[in-house]
């Protein structure tokens, strides 16, 4: 049954593709790979990356070991590399190995247990270095550690080394220029392996941040690399919901939960079927905004689990069924990111499943 008072979210897979040229152009023949981890950014890692593959695409990431299984049996027979940054987690390395997945490895105690399941064979891994970010990987000691203990690696091809920009998107940041030059002193014992430090912001810092892989999310999505519309980059996500009522608010009642909003004058008003559970964000109010008819349009009080309200005073065409855009083309991610105090990435993340898919 199609509800026609849902939620849609269309995804525009031809978007995604001219995003990936965008990134593939700037990186100037550093691989691209793309990260489809968390379900694709919520978009659909499946759709996804089966685009990308037609595109050119042959490597990609993924966070968890499940998402990687999921990959592999989407992808079928084509011989993608996929790596999983988690690594190796507790039991987790013979279905790593038998789903051909390539393990990031974070930690001396990984690398051991992948040398222990490669036995008398060889695996492929990729190595992440800590340069800076604090998360995952070795630290430069512990890379010291392992070159004067190489039995560790003994039955692992290293094939990339992997670290990760904490503030790429803030060009000027001096740990970023820290980040480089220990990724370099890292990398260097590692001469046969690709080298792999920037994803979508690290791409356009510059030459110096490329090296031979990079590992473009938010951008292929249309996110900004630095939190803020790119105009280099096009729409992949509109998420649209219809009117369901028109009211009249008279001046001095308020709208919604917790009655924050309290109008100021006579207000016409459109509750649309859309929530926090389909992924617009509670925190929203009081800054959030649609798009209709040609315009912006404030969402007035609170947004709840089904519906918000907005603003539609003097906007004749605002009717039950008509169906407002709340991010798309006329309303980035990134200013209704910014808009609810959070970023494009989480913002995409959290679409719900209830909001109708559409692929394009």
């Amino acid at each position: 049954m199609t509800d026609l008072s849902e939620a849609r979210l269309t995804i525009d897979l031809d978007a995604v593709a001219a995003n990936y040229a965008v990134v593939r152009k700037a990186a100037d023949g550093a691989e691209a790979a793309p990260a489809v981890k968390a379900d694709g950014y919520g978009l659909g890692a499946a759709q996804v990356a089966d685009r990308l593959w037609a595109e050119g695409a042959r490597g990609f990431y993924v966070a968890r070991a499940a998402e990687g299984l999921a990959l592999r049996e989407a992808l079928g027979d084509r011989p993608a590399t996929i790596y999983v940054l988690d690594g190796v987690t507790p039991g987790a390395a013979g279905a790593l190995e038998a789903a051909r997945l390539t393990p990031v490895l974070n930690s001396l105690p990984q690398i051991e247990a992948w040398n222990a399941q490669a036995r008398s064979g060889r695996l492929k891994a990729a190595l992440h270095v800590d340069t800076g970010m604090n998360r995952l990987g070795l630290r430069l000691e512990e890379v010291r550690v392992l070159l004067g203990s190489m039995d560790r690696l003994k039955h692992v091809e290293i094939t990339e080394i992997v670290s990760h920009l904490a503030c790429a998107g803030t060009p000027e940041h001096p740990l970023n220029a820290r980040q480089l030059e220990r990724f370099r002193e890292a990398a260097e014992q590692f001469p046969d392996a690709k080298k792999s430090l920037s994803a979508s912001a690290g791409v356009f810092l510059g030459p110096d941040y490329r090296f031979d892989q990079v590992r473009p999310g938010i951008a292929l999505y249309g996110g900004g690399p630095c939190d803020v519309r790119d105009p280099r980059l096009s729409t992949v996500a509109t998420l649209e919901a219809p009117i369901l009522q028109t009211r009249v608010v008279p001046r001095g009642e308020s709208i919604g939960y917790g009655a924050v909003f309290t109008a100021e004058d006579t207000l016409r008003v459109a509750v649309l079927a859309v929530g926090y559970a389909d992924g617009v964000q509670r925190a929203s109010c009081p800054r959030g905004q649609v798009w209709f008819d040609g315009a912006r349009r404030r969402m007035l009080g609170r947004v709840s689990m089904d519906l918000i309200a907005v603003d539609v005073t003097d906007c004749d065409a605002a009717r039950p069924g008509a169906m407002m855009q709340i991010i798309g083309p006329d309303m980035s991610i990134d200013d209704a990111a910014a808009a609810a105090g959070t970023t494009a990435y989480e913002l995409l993340t959290r679409i719900a499943p209830r909001a109708r898919r559409i692929y394009r």
